[in-house]
């Protein structure tokens, strides 16, 4: 489990090392245009979308080490030719490489998460690796922007030289990992793909929490970097400084707050705590409403749009423990790779339509842009509340079975003792 988190926290470090500049890299270094680095992005949803369907059905063939084994090397290809390419098409093509093989590490990992772990020691795991990630992403942006230099293309083919590296030794590490499986691994499993995938759908549990992920991408990670930063500059009239204040506010909520907000989640319900993130995005939404549409001047707007994003971060720290090891407990024995590529993969629609739907909205319509988004999180607290209901006790709270375990074993030395 530790290599694991290492394993994800590299990751991060290595995307947010370069993600961060492939707009202006594409648009003003290599002299492409503002639309082929539009393109670029897009590319990157495109490409997740066409391999995710694929993903589960392999990590659930082939186990979840020889899929992230392959997604790495795939990465460190993409981002050593993007780094390299000159031309639209191979920046297009070096794009679409990267994006496949960062798709497909997400679920990949999952999937070694869960095998390594327990119902009881599950939200716990999946913390840590949130927060590791978080300061990976974090970390490597911020040494990213010391290395590049607009005026030197060397310094971005140096900046993707770098993250190759770290993919390429993040192989060497991750080919040290043992992953233990279940012996009824292949019994369980589907044969055809498609069983899988009908199997996956008749679970109404599921399909639920499908679409309650992808409005929770959607209203949310969706909107960081194309809606509500576009809303803050456009409406709020806050400063490009003051947005990236507030980014750095997200992460330093969820690096502050996580494992104090993990003792809070793990002695309640999983869909009570989604339904408290809910109404934390609805105050969220409500604070920027008043940075952009109120009229406490330029310095009350900046901080309520700094508190923005600090709740933001609130929420994801309450959900990186309770979405996906929810995924996970809900996956039959030997079906967990295909149930986490399912819901990577509505996450990668949500954040594909969130700047689609949510960045015209918010340049043409700020008051209705608010309006909608509120909606979405109190929609939010809504499906989880009803996700509830189809859950056993034992998915919904993990926890309470260690309590019933220890009270039964507390019972029967108790009568022991009489006898």
């Amino acid at each position: 489990m530790r290599r694991i988190h290492v394993g994800s926290a590299l990751s991060a470090f290595g995307l947010g090392f370069t993600v961060p500049y492939l707009y202006v890299y594409v648009a003003r270094v290599r002299e492409l245009g503002a639309v082929t680095a539009g393109l670029v992005l897009a590319v990157f949803a495109v490409a997740a979308l066409v391999v995710l369907p694929f993903a589960g059905r392999v990590i659930v063939r082939r186990g979840p080490l020889p899929v992230l084994l392959a997604a790495l090397l795939t990465t460190a290809a993409g981002a050593l030719s993007l780094g390299l390419a000159t031309g639209p098409v191979s920046v297009l093509l070096s794009a679409a490489v990267l994006g496949a093989g960062q798709a497909v590490m997400q679920p990949a990992l999952a999937t070694m998460i869960v095998d390594c772990s327990t119902a009881q020691t599950r939200s716990r795991a999946f913390a840590v690796q949130f927060f590791l990630q978080n300061l990976g992403l974090g970390v490597g942006g911020l040494i990213g922007g010391h290395l590049v230099d607009v005026s030197r293309a060397a310094s971005f083919t140096l900046l993707f030289s770098i993250e190759a590296a770290m993919f390429l030794l993040l192989v060497v590490i991750m080919s040290t990992v043992r992953v233990p499986r279940a012996p009824a691994l292949q019994a369980a499993a589907p044969r055809g793909g498609g069983a899988a995938w009908r199997r996956l759908v008749g679970d109404r549990a599921m399909v639920r929490l499908s679409v309650l992920g992808f409005v929770l991408f959607f209203a949310c990670y969706g909107q960081f970097e194309s809606g509500l930063s576009a809303y803050g500059v456009e409406t709020a009239g806050i400063s490009t400084s003051a947005l990236g204040t507030a980014l750095a506010a997200n992460t330093a909520v969820i690096v502050i707050a996580q494992f104090a907000v993990l003792r809070f989640v793990e002695r309640r319900k999983r869909t009570r705590v989604i339904a408290a993130v809910g109404l934390i995005w609805a105050a969220a939404w409500a604070v920027a409403g008043y940075a952009g549409l109120g009229d406490g001047g330029r310095a009350m707007a900046t901080a309520a749009f700094v508190a923005t994003y600090g709740l933001f971060g609130l929420g994801e720290a309450m959900l990186s423990p309770t979405v996906a090891p929810l995924v996970a407990d809900l996956a039959p024995p030997g079906l967990a790779g295909q149930y986490n590529a399912a819901f990577a993969l509505v996450k990668q629609l949500a954040l594909a339509l969130g700047p689609a739907v949510g960045g015209p909205l918010a340049a043409a319509l700020p008051a209705p842009y608010i309006v909608t988004f509120l909606l979405c999180s109190l929609g939010i607290t809504f499906l989880a509340l009803r996700l509830g209901r189809l859950l056993t006790p034992v998915q919904n709270q993990p926890s309470a079975k260690s309590r019933v375990v220890a009270q039964g074993g507390a019972a029967a030395g108790h009568a022991t003792a009489r006898a």
